[in-house]
């Protein structure tokens, strides 16, 4: 406005002197064209007669009046559809006419995928058509030039040999405190490139519309006891890879860090644009120190990142299309792997053979898994997202409003574990999408074992969890309760606080069923017996050890016996109305006699053959069993029989220890 307003003063006090050249024909697209027109604009002429000055003059004044209501009208726009401050109270305005979820079927799996590429949503207030150049979509700063042989550079592994007996303490001293290799970290610079964009041609080529236009984003990043370099190379990271006019702020969320290197933090980030460090006194962990970041957040679009990631050139710009095209969509990268040992950074490909989503099991361990070949078949190229049925919760993309409708995190979970599974199923269940965008990626550290320390050890998750099942899973968590005995034993106790808000929210928003969800967005995944006649360890009385189940190679499981432990993922079994055993965690795989041999039988667990519906189950997988304790063989008429290591068939003996097996259901502490 003060713009416009000298150039109306200026051209007024010089119009008498406008005589021979210079007619200039207005524009509207800014002020600022009055001063520098283009030559394209111009139209040489004769000096006018004295009489039509006046007239010349009116037309002056009228183009500029225009220029200037043009003006006023964008900035009064600009007020009324500014940032709003956001409340849990605020109502929110999804747009998502624009993304299309049909149902697939296919022999394996009956899927949920966009059927059609997004469609644009239409407006014309404060939305310029075409779209954004390679100019604006520049990021902040430019990477210095790297040296291509410096350790690690172009995303290569560094890998340390010939330490002396003072660096082999330290990178061991590492690997206790950060689980990473923290010695080759710190000698990686902070400010690495990744090499040459190797993602497929489609992803490069993408241009990114104007219209609806990309929101800038709060960049949030949590942290307790990081290994400085790591975290450094994460936010120099989005420095170096985010547009500068989509990132209004970096925040640093220090839960209550006591390393020693850490303290000084605050000082070094200063000399950092755009980044602000906020501390909590006490730790109160991922939730917490995510929801604090989430309110200080200017942007009206929130990014999440853990906190030993490096971001990919281009990887922004993809999540934001998504969430422009439809505030419901929550949107994750493809998460590249960075080895924790040498840092080595998997690089993209021009042409992945297959994609990753995320889902769970029915312990509710998260896990990624090969896309279906039906989700795979319907996707036109490689910038096209696809649904996933849960996000890693590290590094995802989300709308403030939307998070903020759906109720945030469950504020009172803590430390660590089950925030992502609450947030997935809560955003399909209430409205919401969770997507898988291709052309994003984002490299992330995954490190054997969480190295942080944990009040109350692993209860601390599984408490986190039961608060998931109580509130999401319906009739559904007595599944993971059977598969959770320390979950289990919480519920039993009614040690996992109120739930009472979190069901109020659910009620509010009018979320779908977890019957739903499993019928709609998981429906490719089995869903175990609800009624079981037998479940739990399988419990071998004289040998006091438990059956066991080795890992899924070519479609079996070797089956043995081991010390009984509370580990459904080894140990949890059921005996079906169908009279199979079941091991039915990630797969639903049955007992099997392998080979017909009586003197040598081969014990296995493979795919169950009898389906949903089905009631003719093959012998070799039919066994009996009721509360004598026996497991007879149907084929062979004999009965299970245990050694330490192995299993074999005998003549049934109910007076025989070893042929006696007991479900049960909660091993003692």
């Amino acid at each position: 406005m003060a713009l416009g307003t000298a150039v109306f003063k200026e051209l007024l006090q010089n119009l008498d002197s406008m005589k021979v050249g210079g007619v200039w024909f207005c524009s509207s697209n800014s002020p600022s064209s009055l001063l520098s027109p283009p030559p394209l604009f111009r139209v040489w002429a004769m000096a006018p007669p004295r009489r039509n000055v006046s007239w010349l003059k009116f037309l002056l004044f009228l183009c500029i009046l225009s220029i200037l209501m043009v003006g006023f009208m964008k900035w009064l726009l600009s007020q009324t559809w500014g940032e709003q401050p956001l409340s849990q109270e605020s109502d929110f305005n999804p747009t998502h006419a624009t993304v299309h979820v049909t149902r697939v079927s296919s022999a394996n799996s009956t899927l949920q995928c966009q059927s059609s590429p997004p469609q644009e949503i239409e407006t014309t207030l404060g939305c310029p058509p075409g779209h954004y150049s390679v100019d604006e979509l520049q990021p902040h700063f430019r990477r210095p030039l790297q040296d291509a042989w410096f350790p690690g550079a172009g995303g290569r592994p560094y890998r340390v040999s010939d330490l002396t007996s003072e660096e082999e303490i330290k990178r061991n001293m590492g690997y206790v405190k950060y689980n990473l290799n923290a010695f080759v970290s710190d000698r990686i610079s902070l400010l690495r490139d990744l090499g040459p964009d190797t993602r497929p041609p489609e992803c490069l080529e993408k241009k990114f519309k104007r219209c609806p236009a990309l929101s800038p984003v709060s960049v949030i990043i949590i942290f307790h006891n990081e290994a400085r370099s790591t975290l450094l190379r994460t936010v120099y990271s989005v420095l170096y890879t985010v547009p500068r006019f989509l990132l209004l702020e970096i925040i640093l969320v220090d839960d209550a860090s006591t390393n020693e290197d850490l303290k000084t933090l605050d000082e070094y980030l200063r000399q950092l644009p755009l980044v602000r460090l906020l501390q909590q006194p006490v730790r109160k962990g991922l939730v917490g120190a995510r929801l604090l970041g989430a309110e200080q957040a200017k942007a009206d679009v929130l990014v999440f990142l853990d906190a030993h990631c490096e971001c990919w050139s281009g990887w922004l710009e993809p999540l934001l299309e998504r969430i422009a095209l439809d505030n419901t969509l929550v949107v994750s990268p493809d998460i590249a792997f960075i080895n924790p040992h040498t840092f080595q950074f998997e690089r993209p490909v021009p042409k992945p053979s297959s994609h990753s989503r995320g889902t769970f099991d029915w312990s509710l361990v998260f896990m990624f898994e090969p896309l279906p070949q039906a989700l795979e078949d319907m996707r036109m190229d490689e910038t096209q997202p696809f649904p996933t049925p849960a996000i890693a919760g590290g590094i995802f993309a989300i709308s403030k409003s939307f998070f903020q409708h759906i109720g945030t995190y469950d504020p009172d979970m803590q430390i660590w574990g089950g925030e992502n599974l609450e947030i997935s199923l809560k955003v399909w269940m209430c409205g919401g999408k969770l997507e898988i965008v291709p052309c994003s990626v984002v490299g992330h550290i995954y490190r054997m074992e969480n190295p942080h320390i944990f009040p109350e050890e692993s209860s601390v998750v599984s408490r986190n969890l039961v608060r998931v099942a109580e509130v999401w899973m319906d009739e559904y968590k007595v599944l993971f309760y059977r598969r959770n005995m320390e979950a289990a034993r919480i519920f039993k106790e009614k040690s996992y606080g109120d739930l009472s808000q979190r069901h109020q929210l659910r009620e509010q928003l009018g979320c779908k069923s977890f019957g739903w969800y499993m019928n709609t967005v998981r429906s490719d995944f089995f869903i175990p017996d609800l009624n079981p006649h037998f479940y739990g360890a399988l419990a071998n009385l004289g040998l006091t050890r438990c059956l066991d189940v080795g890992e899924l190679k070519d479609g079996k499981a070797e089956v043995g016996t081991s010390i009984c432990r509370d580990d459904p993922v080894t140990q949890y079994f059921e005996y079906s109305s169908l009279n199979e055993i079941r091991h039915n965690i990630k797969n639903e795989l049955c007992l099997s006699v392998a080979q017909p041999s009586v003197e040598h039988p081969v014990f296995t667990f493979q795919a169950c053959v009898a389906k949903d519906g089905e009631r003719n189950v093959p012998p070799h997988q039919a066994f009996s069993y009721d509360k004598d304790g026996l497991i007879w063989s149907q084929k062979f008429d004999l009965c299970l029989q245990a050694e330490r290591y192995a299993l074999f068939l005998a003549s049934c003996d109910s007076e025989e220890d070893t042929q006696l097996w007991d479900f049960v259901p909660v091993l003692p502490k």
